[in-house]
């Protein structure tokens, strides 16, 4: 019974049922925040989610019968568990606010289609190279902004008048939000602020910000480095199997020419001794 049911959640098609459920689940929650909709199609679009719901639960209940203990080994079953447990939540009172979490419930393509999971797998192993260009990043921005509150402060309050200040102005000029407007408005003042303005966007913009996507991609590099290795395994043990199977199938039929020789020749041997 339980081959049947592991054979069965794990069938291609069931994975594209689910996704297919999954994508209906995320409209109809999308449809609910329009008012004409809700009002005319209310109570059918609350039938669609619950019946999306009793599929992932019953999905769920199917995997945890199936792996028993590796069902807790496996973080993306952790994940899938925790969206659907959200549903679960009592909605009244000040938990209400946990009904609008049920849109989590689209998050679980990031588990069932294997493409977005290999991409989120290589944004958690880029995460400690990532954390390195963050406090790179920060230190330059915290240096940035001491300097620009001390040259531009006096003159531009609005933009530099305190260092929390000078922080937010410069992370909308890293951004690429509006900086043209606050590098004039600093030059009207002191003309060679656009010194500044070139360093400061050349090393944010150009150099910090293009780091993380050089670790995301190194990462993404070393996870389908890894599947294909892991491929090359499958097809490996693959081969050796149908290579022992072809020997052993080979030496069966050497048996079966065997035996039928040895067969021949007792029946001329027996017909003799008859004679």
């Amino acid at each position: 019974m339980r081959e049947r049911i592991h054979a069965l959640i794990a069938h291609p098609r069931f994975q594209q049922f689910i996704v297919g459920v999954i994508l209906v689940n995320a409209a109809t929650l999308g449809l609910e925040t329009v008012p004409a909709v809700e009002q005319s199609y209310g109570s059918l679009l609350k039938v669609v989610d619950h019946i999306a719901l009793y599929i992932f639960t019953v999905e769920l209940l199917a995997k945890i019968y199936v792996e028993r203990a590796r069902f807790v080994r496996d973080p993306w079953n952790l994940f899938d568990t925790a969206i659907v447990a959200i549903a679960f939540a009592p909605v009244a009172g000040g938990l209400s606010v946990l009904r609008s979490l049920r849109i989590l419930r689209a998050l679980r393509l990031l588990s069932v289609v294997p493409s977005l999971r290999r991409v989120v797998s290589a944004l958690l192993r880029a995460m400690p190279g990532m954390s390195s260009i963050v406090v790179l990043l920060s230190l330059v921005l915290y240096v940035a902004a001491v300097m620009a509150t001390k040259l531009y402060g006096g003159d531009t309050p609005d933009r530099f008048g305190s260092l929390p200040t000078s922080l937010f102005t410069l992370y909308q000029t890293m951004t690429g939000d509006d900086w043209g407007n606050i590098a004039r408005e600093v030059m009207d003042k002191h003309p060679s602020a656009w010194i500044f303005f070139t360093i400061f966007i050349l090393l944010c913009t150009f150099v910090v910000l293009n780091l993380f996507m050089a670790v995301v991609v190194s990462a993404m590099d070393e996870e389908n480095a890894e599947e294909r290795a892991a491929h090359a395994e499958e097809r490996a043990a693959h081969d050796d199997t149908a290579v022992h199977t072809r020997q052993i199938l080979d030496e069966l039929t050497e048996l079966r020419k065997e035996i039928a020789e040895l067969r021949a020749e007792r029946v001329p041997a027996t017909s003799g001794q008859r004679e």
